[in-house]
């Protein structure tokens, strides 16, 4: 019997997904963030290792069982980050065939449809849709520095700054205490914090704003509005690319952001009804992770499905 590994690596968390030959789902597990752009290359082989090492040892199985493995890794996209990370991963599975690929591609493959529209929005956000014959167009997914609108870190990050803004002119501000608290931090160590670590930070914060957003708070809503706004206009870009706008197709969505926030959840869709009345808007039918892994298994059964990496 042979075996198969496949990633959904984010920065927020990595799945992994076992599976053998037949397409028997052995193990599932996670671990920590994996985007080596964001982390580093060492982060993201650590995180990917340790999500493999505890779905192989539920399945009592060994990195040697394993004949391919596919990963979709945020922040692998650029050749230098691609070959790196497959570099560092082929030591650690001496006999496997792996190939890293976008965690995008492989959300859109998880739709299982064409045509079909996937809005990524985690700690990054992200558009990507495809139809006949393999026309593809996206929108965003450039990273934190130039902008990741509608994600985690970019909402967490905007409401980060009105809590300074807040502050700096001694305004009451109910949802800035309440991060603070959620935080265990004084104003100045917010400050500190949001500066050195950006990446935990601004996602945490991102939790809180949600969850007061639920209890009815007027900023929290006021900025989760404005995230399913900007991923609105991202998922826009990509529809009126491919000319879905009067087309009957799946709009999928998947990240923390939507399992996070029904608020912001509900306001997207909302949105989305009023640019593309005929899709059919929801979750994921599997997970990124369980589509790497079939991808590997169809790669293992026939090599012409992937380039050998």
């Amino acid at each position: 019997m042979r075996y198969v590994l496949g990633f959904d690596g984010g920065g927020t968390k990595t799945d992994s997904v076992l599976m053998d030959e037949t397409g028997v789902i052995l193990a599932r597990a996670r671990s920590g963030s994996s985007n080596p752009t964001t982390f580093g290359v060492e982060a993201s082989l650590t995180a990917l290792s340790a999500a493999a090492r505890e779905a192989l040892r539920a399945a009592e199985r060994s990195e040697q069982d394993i004949a391919y493995l596919v990963a979709g890794v945020s922040g692998a996209g650029e050749p230098a980050m691609h070959l790196a990370v497959q570099s560092g991963l082929q030591p650690r599975f001496p006999n496997a065939k792996i190939c890293i690929t976008s965690d995008l591609v492989l959300s859109l493959a998880a739709t299982g449809e064409i045509p079909s529209v996937v809005v990524i929005a985690g700690t990054g956000s992200a558009v990507l849709g495809r139809t006949e014959p393999a026309e593809l167009a996206r929108a965003g997914g450039f990273g934190p520095l130039i902008g990741d609108p509608g994600s985690a870190y970019d909402i967490g990050r905007k409401a980060t700054a009105v809590i300074l803004q807040k502050n700096l002119n001694r305004e009451r501000f109910p949802l800035g205490a309440k991060v603070l608290e959620s935080l265990q931090c004084k104003f100045d160590e917010l400050f500190d914090q949001a500066r050195a670590r950006p990446g935990d930070v601004f996602p945490k914060i991102f939790r809180v704003v949600a969850k007061e957003a639920e209890s009815g708070d007027a900023a929290a809503r006021a900025l989760l509005t404005a995230g399913a706004q900007d991923l609105r206009d991202q998922a826009r870009e990509v529809i009126e690319k491919l000319k879905l706008r009067e087309a009957d197709f799946f709009l999928a969505k998947t990240g923390g952001v939507f399992d996070g926030s029904p608020f912001l959840n509900c306001q997207f869709d909302s949105l989305m009804r009023e640019i593309a009345p005929k899709a059919r808007i929801g979750l994921l039918p599997r997970s990124v992770a369980e589509a790497a892994a079939q991808l590997a298994r169809e790669a293992l059964m026939n090599p012409l499905v992937l380039e050998e990496s």
